[in-house]
């Protein structure tokens, strides 16, 4: 852990690097995205998002709450303002309330360890500016000096750190929405960069040295051009001369012309799910809720996916070669509700039973089955082992894969969770029909997806 004057002495040193960056020429991306991602990340493969902040007061609509009724003045926004806050009420006017009167790092902490997740995202600033931390960047626009009043962000960090083996990432927007100096330089065609200089990235630095977080998740870049941001110059720091430099990963959102070319995975755009394999590692970053990202209090039942959902997103995106990274909203006063804890809590269920299944393995050679529908395949750390992830139970208790190629007398075929050796029979020319367990479905090892396991097949 670094002391303060250390850290003072670090954050002087890159200001002042900021300060003539000009006349010292940013690394080139080629040399960025040479850096090879580190290994655990590949192998987590699951993580939690958590968007947190003042838009969690009026939970209404969108965490782009405050954009949407002071910029767009959308109708359903400017009418919720009017139907339940005084005139002359502004979007600062909110902070007080940011109370985080119920937050205890520590059954957070315990509960997203329950999910099976293996790494977790906090938003530390979102597009609103306000820190959940004590940044001197963001005076008097912080949860220290506003609100619960201390460190949000630390709190969590520490409770993570001690009570779980998550690896702790910090999420953070670039650009402001109504930063005074931000909309500056954009009127001037971004050819000025006091924002960055200033603000952004002085916070970046902030956050990595007191923090170090081993997930930086950019965001919100504002229209503007990697070059704006600096965005090279500070991975080169992160990578290179960091405190976590060896073990950081990085996603690709650096600039507007940056997504899904740069960085150290792609995000491409929200709740991304292609469908099949991509060159380069990649994240479906999604959220439980279907149409926000922060808590909604106007949410209904069937605005949150089902389990049954989550999971077959899950499979999906590890059998293309993804990491899913789940998104949940807690309340302003720092409750995670319950139908956000119910499903934190099923997909631990699920992956105690089927993580072998899915924590570092590889894609295989298909994806999904050519026969049967929604079965999705993955490769294991074993040599010859290949998993297959069955979405529905079949009516008949059959299965037929059309994809492995299998050795009569050699390859073995087990439910994962289930103690028998499963029967089998050739199908086809290469194919196998698998004679599923004849048991009530309660006598299952879980009950919404299920996995096989096959041994010595290609």
């Amino acid at each position: 852990m670094y002391s303060s004057w250390c850290l003072n002495s670090l954050l002087s040193l890159q200001l002042s690097l900021l300060s003539s960056s000009q006349s010292v020429p940013a690394p080139s991306w080629d040399i960025i995205d040479s850096r090879p991602l580190p290994p655990w990340y590949d192998q987590a493969k699951f993580g939690i998002f958590i968007h947190w902040g003042v838009f969690s007061v009026p939970s209404f609509g969108s965490e782009w709450f405050w954009y949407y009724w002071q910029k767009e003045k959308l109708k359903p926004y400017v009418e919720f303002m009017e139907k339940n806050y005084p005139p002359g009420f502004t979007y600062a006017d909110f902070a007080p309330m940011f109370s985080a009167s119920f937050f205890n790092a520590t059954e957070w902490a315990e509960l997203l360890s329950a999910s099976g997740a293996k790494y977790v995202v906090l938003t530390s600033k979102h597009h609103e500016g306000f820190t959940l931390w004590g940044s001197k960047y963001s005076w008097n626009w912080n949860a220290v000096d506003l609100g619960p009043h201390c460190d949000l962000v630390g709190e969590l960090a520490h409770a993570v750190r001690n009570r779980t083996k998550l690896r702790f990432g910090l999420y953070h927007s670039l650009f402001e929405w109504f930063n005074p100096d931000f909309l500056e330089d954009a009127a001037n065609v971004f050819t000025t960069n006091k924002f960055p200089t200033t603000k952004s990235l002085p916070e970046l630095y902030e956050i990595v040295n007191k923090y170090q977080p081993e997930i930086l998740w950019s965001d919100g870049d504002g229209g503007a051009p990697d070059t704006y941001w600096n965005s090279t110059g500070f991975l080169d720091w992160l990578y290179n001369h960091s405190p976590v430099g060896k073990t950081v990963v990085t996603n690709d959102r650096w600039g507007y012309d940056t997504i899904c070319k740069h960085g150290g995975y792609y995000t491409c755009t929200d709740r991304y799910n292609p469908g099949h394999l991509l060159a380069h590692k990649w994240e479906n970053c999604m959220s439980i809720d279907r149409k926000s990202w922060g808590y909604r209090r106007d949410a209904k039942l069937s605005d949150y996916l089902s389990i049954e959902e989550l999971v077959k997103t899950l499979v999906e995106t590890i059998s293309c070669g993804g990491n899913l990274l789940m998104n949940i909203g807690p309340t302003h006063d720092g409750r995670i509700l319950p139908i956000f804890e119910e499903r934190l809590r099923q997909m631990g269920q699920w992956l105690k039973v089927n993580g072998e299944a899915i924590y570092s393995t590889k894609t295989w050679r298909v994806q999904n089955d050519t026969i049967t529908p929604g079965v999705w395949y993955t490769a294991g750390v074993e040599k010859g082992v290949v998993y297959a992830i069955f979405l529905t139970w079949p009516k008949l208790g059959m299965l037929v894969l059309g994809a492995p190629h299998v050795t009569a007398g050699e390859t073995k075929v087990t439910l994962i969770g289930y103690p028998e050796r499963l029967q089998w029979e050739k199908f086809g020319e290469q194919g196998l029909l698998v004679l599923l367990p004849r048991v009530n479905i309660n006598q299952l090892p879980c009950q919404w997806a299920w996995s096989l396991k096959l041994s010595e097949a290609t």
